[in-house]
């Protein structure tokens, strides 16, 4: 915050989630309850000083919801298209469960935002599920999907990090049954993205490809700063 405040800028927190490289560190690294606390307190103070999207909402279970979304974002106001145009949920849920379409297929994006089986299952109104008849179920709307999802919780159960403790006794039930994992290189998959780079023909002097596009030759091709 300090940093921030130095050079005029506004600061936003994202939440540490176990996907990524954050599943090999979220269990030595994740706030600890006391630490929530603490964040939560802190956030209410600044208000919307401190940007925090969808990353904290799980936080209102303690009183007040923060400023910003309140509301896990995935399908309905945020997704991810990786390098090879797949679509996914959310940032933090790059896994084939929460892959929406590519791009590259028939309607483009449009298509995908509009037509998807998954993002339409998103957009409905949540039963809740366990949570449902928790008291804070108004304010933290169940927790983070992909928090749940990569630490083995199901996706209408509670939030790992549930301020309620609830998804501390729903991590013991689990136990050390195995967890999904992210994609560890979700751009190529297990199989190659292949790269053509054009050839010189023969003959005598140096001969330039001409570009189809002048993006093709420079990416800043057109803009004017």
């Amino acid at each position: 915050m300090a940093i921030a405040e130095r050079f005029g800028a506004q600061l936003r927190l994202t939440r540490l989630r176990p996907s990524g490289r954050g599943a090999d560190v979220w269990d030595e690294l994740h706030p600890t309850a006391s630490q929530q606390r603490q964040l939560y307190d802190w956030l209410t103070a600044r208000g919307e000083q401190v940007l925090t999207g969808d990353s904290f909402f799980h936080l209102a279970g303690y009183g007040d919801p923060l400023p910003g979304l309140n509301l896990c974002g995935a399908g309905r106001v945020v997704c991810l298209i990786d390098p090879v145009g797949d679509v996914y949920a959310c940032p933090f849920a790059i896994h084939e469960n929460f892959l929406a379409g590519n791009v590259r297929g028939p309607g483009g994006f449009a298509a995908v935002w509009r037509d998807s089986e998954l993002f339409a299952g998103l957009r409905r109104p949540q039963t809740g599920g366990a949570c449902q008849s928790c008291s804070a179920y108004d304010s933290c709307r169940g927790g983070c999907m992909a928090a749940k999802f990569f630490t083995g919780l199901p996706l209408d159960g509670p939030d790992p990090e549930c301020v309620k403790g609830h998804g501390e006794r729903a991590l013991a039930a689990v136990g050390g049954a195995p967890v999904p994992r992210p994609f560890g290189n979700h751009s190529h998959r297990s199989r190659p993205v292949p790269v053509t780079i054009g050839r010189r023909p023969a003959g005598p002097g140096p001969v330039r490809h001409r570009p189809d596009r002048a993006c093709d030759e420079n990416p800043l091709a057109g803009f004017r700063p």
